[in-house]
């Protein structure tokens, strides 16, 4: 967590505008020099600058500003308070740029041929595209058949190596159950 405020003149503005600390709660708070924060309430220093409110910015809470400035001995404390966030991860096609999309045809014929226990599914996730697609370059009648060369989709930067292996060994598993399956079916006969 930051021990610093964020835009410390801006925030030293604002406690000075609205605050009765004294400049060196103030000046210990923002990490600044006393004499500079002298300046910023003279009218010296930070000319320009519009005032940032600590509060809002959850830095500071109104009462520890009360009770800073009832003990000008006490320092101003920044709020360590952490927020809960979730990261979201983005789920299904990703964006491909213009330049990058010519490259498709090549890394899904490049999976179709190092890689055919993979699913026309696995290969449009890992790719970025549609299953129409990859079923026309692995028939063959995609429109620009005669230009396709396999190439790496993940020197291609269309995947990664790390998603890449894990649709492999998914794809694999799939492949072994269904050997034990059929087994299984052969045995029982």
């Amino acid at each position: 967590m930051l021990d610093k405020p964020l835009m410390p003149k801006a925030t030293a503005v604002w406690l000075l505008e609205n605050t009765s600390l004294t400049f060196k709660q103030i000046a210990d708070f923002c990490q600044l020099h006393e004499l500079e924060i002298k300046g910023i309430a003279d009218g010296d220093v930070a000319v320009g600058i519009k005032a940032y409110n600590p509060i809002l910015a959850n830095q500071l809470t109104r009462e520890e500003i009360e009770e800073c400035s009832k003990d000008p001995n006490r320092p101003l404390s920044i709020n360590k308070k952490v927020l809960d966030y979730e990261i979201k991860t983005v789920v299904g096609p990703k964006y491909t740029p213009l330049s990058k999309r010519q490259d498709r045809p090549d890394a899904i014929a490049w999976l179709i041929k190092n890689y055919p226990q993979l699913s026309e599914g696995q290969v449009s996730k890992l790719v970025g595209t549609t299953k129409n697609t990859v079923e026309s370059v692995k028939s063959r009648k995609h429109w620009n058949t005669g230009n396709i060369t396999p190439k790496d989709p993940v020197a291609l930067n269309l995947c990664t190596q790390n998603d890449l292996q894990k649709a492999v060994e998914k794809a694999n598993r799939k492949v072994e159950s269904q050997k034990k399956a059929k087994l299984k079916l052969e045995a029982n006969k």
